[in-house]
């Protein structure tokens, strides 16, 4: 293996890693991050972090201004509800199509459970991480490595978004029996049904979202 193959290697595991902080929601829209900080905290060279930085920038996902380094991306509301209509075709598809036995399923219901146990435990930015994971599971019933990479890098704009409204119990709360009672018909051999379920699952949620993005914008003074 060549040198050269190597660092691209440790590029993508450190872009990987930074991305995945983001789905968990680590970091803030807005927040600056430290190159000496991670680079130090993940052992790596300033030149490889910044090639990180530079591929997740281009995913939308990081912000860089000159003087001024970079910074958390805040998802715009026309964002937003792209990201919604691509869940939509692409879940609800991966749903209705998929076999009830299919070994995704078990990642279904272990994210259920994470949800309901943070939930008793009052810990929602848990609960909105392992929301993450069932959504992620659902698109993995598609059996397509292309769609699960472009669905990582779709939620981890989407916790952006979430990140902005700062109330996760009012975001991920109504969510935890929704996902119980989609996996629930999903097992039952139910899949078309499960599939017009999560549909407006997604249509409740995008206009949940965008009310209270929107009216965070107003407070800030900023017209939508």
């Amino acid at each position: 293996m060549t040198r050269s193959t190597d660092i691209l290697n440790l590029t993508d595991r450190v872009t990987e890693q930074l991305r995945s902080k983001l789905i968990d929601g680590a970091w803030e829209p807005g927040q600056k991050l430290s190159e000496a900080s991670l680079s130090e905290s993940l052992q790596i060279s300033r030149n490889t972090l910044r090639e990180a930085f530079r591929l997740l920038t281009k995913e939308g996902l990081l912000v860089h201004e000159p003087n001024k380094g970079v910074s958390v991306a805040a998802p715009s509301i026309a964002s937003i509800i792209d990201i919604y209509r691509v869940r939509r075709m692409v879940e609800c598809q991966a749903l209705a199509q998929a076999y009830p036995m299919h070994p995704a399923r078990s990642l279904m219901r272990e994210a259920v459970e994470a949800a309901q146990r943070h939930r008793e435990a009052q810990d929602w930015s848990g609960v909105g991480t392992a929301n993450m994971s069932f959504h992620k599971a659902v698109v993995q019933l598609a059996d397509s490595e292309r769609l699960d990479t472009m669905f990582e890098h779709l939620l981890a704009e989407l916790r952006l978004a979430f990140g902005l409204l700062r109330d996760p119990h009012f975001l991920h709360a109504p969510y935890v029996d929704m996902n119980a009672r989609i996996l629930q018909q999903f097992e039952d051999g139910k899949p078309a049904e499960a599939a017009a379920a999560l549909n407006d699952y997604l249509v409740h949620s995008e206009r949940l979202i965008l009310a209270a993005y929107a009216r965070r914008l107003a407070e800030k003074g900023i017209k939508v």
